[in-house]
């Protein structure tokens, strides 16, 4: 079985209680979730699987603690990982950025040889104007809205994980 490790990128609570319930509903530990600051080279080459996530703020921004942690994981020999994105935004407004995060993170690892998993998340459930975390008409990750629809964010996390057990 492949081991999987969470990171995630959370300023207010919200993306740190989705990487949990993420990790409850992958069987993850709660010792292989991890707060992006603090992600090391070391901490990459213990898993197979890296499920990485974040927040989007300002105008479409990466999370605060993703900015040196980017650094971590494009040093990193990541050519066997397997690594799933999931984000968190506001879609009524932020409407034009919403789940960016997601966008830059793929961005950033997307030359880095690693293999993008659960990343063919249909945009048709979402009500926003424009995001880049659209690749080829599809969410690159799992895109969630605590603010606006929280009441559908079991039922994705739930598909997504489906999914990447597939």
């Amino acid at each position: 079985m492949k081991k999987i490790g969470i990171f995630y990128g959370s300023s207010t609570g919200t993306t740190e209680s989705v990487a949990h319930t993420i990790a409850q509903k992958l069987g993850v530990a709660s010792n292989d979730v991890h707060d992006a600051s603090k992600l090391t080279g070391e901490m990459v080459k213990e898993y197979d699987v890296l499920v990485l996530g974040t927040s989007t703020w300002g105008c479409g921004e990466l999370q605060d603690d993703w900015y040196d942690a980017v650094k971590v994981l494009k040093k990193a020999d990541l050519s066997s990982k397997e690594v799933a994105l999931f984000g968190c935004g506001d879609s009524e407004s932020y409407c034009d950025t919403f789940c960016d995060g997601i966008g830059v993170l793929y961005e950033e690892l997307k030359g880095t040889g690693c293999k993008f998993i659960g990343n063919h998340v249909p945009t048709g459930d979402y009500n926003f104007s424009s995001s880049t975390a659209v690749v080829d008409g599809e969410f690159a990750g799992l895109p969630l809205d605590e603010m606006n629809e929280s009441d559908k964010t079991e039922g994705r996390i739930d598909n997504w994980v489906k999914s990447l057990k597939d």
